[in-house]
């Protein structure tokens, strides 16, 4: 007798009730960066000092995603998730720890380095931010230095995540980003200003400046890593001080992280070739980018990395098994993630345009916040939102890859796309008589060519459940 199909399998009950859970905490995660995004726009406005901190988080955020935040613990998920199906948990705690040691020390001299030149990194036609005047171009490296502590802080935390959610465990990593925003926002009300309001009370204010943010984001970075300690006890995490390269769960993860270090190592080189070109367009250019890249991002975590993010332990269990069975059940349960990121994308993407301009309007307006940088704001948000269904779309299509221990396929496209973009936006960006204009240009090719990205990733994931859609 067949299912009927109306009736949800045994992996579909787990992984819906997971996306739930992840998206409900995500979207509680995006009120919260919201409300800090707003209050630092109306305490600094769209301005040379904001532009300056922008700009600061380049290379700790390049460090973070390459190392832990992003390649090492997505590399890290499907082989943790064998280990623990098939040898117990105290053998796959053992390759965790080696592989968070390693992340730690690697991380650690990287961030030396870094601090040490960091004011040449800012500098250098090529670096982060050449075309700031000179005073702005020693405060980003002075911030630079700050943030790499709580890049060392994540190249722990972020592997946390990753340990836990192989065991299937969501609702921990899941609080960690409120509660560090909840940290950036203490630093941007109470250490950043020197006269602090907020809805009609009066609370201290240290005065710390731009300065305050960065100790805001180190704060959040410590109570990202302590909420979710209680998780590893439950799984009965014992640390082991051993870095073997040798391992062949270690060997495993550094294959897998090798393509996944390209892929993402692309992506943030077109953050900061962003910057870069956005640093010499005046005032402000940082900043509305970065505000326009925020508010997108708002739907596409909600929506894409949510379901993403419940998909990759449950597709990299089914991978493991190797039975032809387990593999078209992971086929359908990504054809279904597709339609359903298809059907909630595109509506939001077309309210979107609509809807920006009173929505900036009125959260962001006030104080240092002018209605000339909410137009700004308004212009590059619009043309990012775009790429939404893309950007949401490669949060499953990138996992499906990684699941099938795979992660050469995407990183190709990667690259391909990166070196389209820097072309185009050099191209672009050369003449400059309407700075709006060439960066309309160059925000909308971004979109697109992401766009173009994600839908060619999907096609070589899953070409059976492309044709049945």
């Amino acid at each position: 007798m067949t299912r009927s199909p109306a009736t949800p399998s045994p992996t579909a009950r787990p992984l819906l009730r997971a996306t739930l859970l992840i998206a409900g905490f995500f979207a509680v995660d995006k009120v919260a960066a919201l409300l800090r995004t707003v209050i630092i726009a109306r305490v600094f406005g769209v301005s040379p000092l904001l532009d300056a901190f922008n700009a600061a988080n380049n290379v700790p955020d390049l460090l973070f995603t390459l190392i832990s935040g992003g390649a090492l613990s997505i590399a890290l998920i499907p082989v943790l998730s064998e280990y623990f199906d098939q040898h117990g948990r105290a053998a796959g705690w053992e390759v965790f720890s080696m592989v968070a040691n390693l992340a730690f020390v690697v991380t650690a001299v990287l961030a030396l380095l870094v601090a040490v030149f960091a004011l040449p990194l800012v500098q250098a036609q090529l670096g982060i931010a050449p075309g700031f005047d000179p005073s702005q171009q020693v405060l980003v490296a002075q911030l630079m230095r700050l943030n790499l502590f709580a890049t060392l802080i994540f190249s722990v935390s972020g592997l946390v995540i990753g340990g836990l959610q192989a065991n299937h465990h969501f609702l921990l990593p899941a609080l960690a980003p409120t509660l560090y925003n909840c940290g950036q926002i203490f630093g941007a009300v109470v250490l950043a200003p020197t006269k602090s309001l907020l809805a009609g009370w009066a609370l201290p204010a240290l005065g710390f400046g731009v300065h305050g943010l960065v100790y805001g984001v180190i704060i959040g970075a410590l109570l990202h890593l302590a909420v979710q300690l209680p998780g590893l006890w439950r799984y009965e995490f014992r640390w082991s001080f051993r870095i073997s390269l040798r391992h062949p769960g270690v060997l495993r993860v550094l294959l897998l992280l090798g393509p996944r270090l390209a892929g993402l190592g692309a992506f943030q080189l077109t953050e900061l070739m962003r910057d870069n070109l956005a640093s010499r367009m005046g005032p402000g250019s940082v900043t509305a980018l970065t505000y326009g890249w925020f508010l997108m991002q708002v739907p596409e975590t909600i929506i894409g990395t949510a379901m993403g993010t419940a998909l990759l332990p449950t597709l990299a269990a089914l991978t493991a098994r190797r039975s032809p069975a387990e593999t078209e059940r992971s086929t359908q349960i990504l054809s279904t993630a597709l339609r359903v990121v298809l059907a909630l994308t595109l509506p939001v993407a077309a309210a979107a345009w609509f809807y920006l301009p009173p929505l900036v309007q009125l959260v962001f307006e006030g104080r240092a916040f002018t209605p000339e940088a909410s137009k700004l704001v308004v212009f590059a948000a619009r043309l990012y939102f775009t790429g939404l269904l893309g950007h949401a779309a490669l949060e499953l299509a990138a996992r499906a890859f990684y699941a099938r221990n795979d992660a050469l396929t995407p990183t190709l496209v990667a690259l391909a796309c990166m070196l389209l973009q820097v072309a185009l936006a050099l191209g672009l960006t050369k003449s400059r008589r309407w700075i709006l204009a060439d960066w309309r240009s160059q925000t909308q090719s971004h979109s697109q060519y992401r766009h173009w990205r994600c839908w060619f990733c999907c096609a070589r994931a899953a070409r059976p459940l492309m044709r049945a859609m």
